[in-house]
């Protein structure tokens, strides 16, 4: 668990970095804006990277809560719509037009799910951390200024659906080998 929560400070702790806008630029100052986006990956890299060891290493720990049956069941349908808004957010489509932020929203729905299906401890740490965080991103970036204005292109919206079903199908079919668990 050590390995796991060390991964979410470093990872989510990179990631809070952009909320506090002095502390980014004061730190682009200093380093400069490449240097800062190097050092922000890696950074980030090393937090993942941390976070999938000390999840696999880790044991469940102890029951928190029961998991919520209904959670489990609509799990499926909201990691696909999870993809779907990651996809939507590196295109120039309607849905991140109207969203706006729709990775995040896609973390906010991932973190949720995944939390109320599971209920164990290292389950509630990881999930609840990546929701708190993205809770509090979410807000944040919808204070900040709004996104460049561009027009939007129906082609970028079938794009990422289908991309978004496509990719969540393989993490579906994958999940039983890489996480133990059958997501359907």
């Amino acid at each position: 668990m050590f390995l796991m929560i060390a991964g979410l400070v470093l990872f989510l702790g990179a990631h809070l970095v952009p909320i506090a806008r002095g502390t980014r630029r004061m730190l682009v100052a200093r380093a400069g804006e490449q240097r800062y986006k190097g050092l922000f990956s890696i950074v980030s890299g090393v937090g993942l990277v941390l976070i999938i060891a000390g999840y696999w290493l880790g044991d469940r720990g102890p029951q928190v809560f029961a998991p919520v049956l209904a959670a489990r069941r609509v799990a499926p349908l909201v990691v696909t719509i999870t993809f779907i808004l990651f996809a939507a957010s590196h295109m120039r489509g309607h849905i991140r037009r109207v969203l706006r932020h729709p990775m995040t929203i896609g973390v906010v729905l991932w973190s949720g799910v995944h939390l109320l299906a599971n209920g164990d401890l290292r389950g509630t740490v990881l999930f609840g951390s990546f929701f708190a965080w993205s809770l509090l991103d979410l807000a944040a970036s919808y204070a900040r200024r709004p996104i460049e204005p561009y027009a939007p292109a129906v082609r970028f919206d079938l794009m990422a659906v289908l991309g978004g079903v496509l990719v969540a199908g393989v993490v579906m079919f994958l999940h039983p080998y890489l996480f133990g668990v059958r997501p359907y």
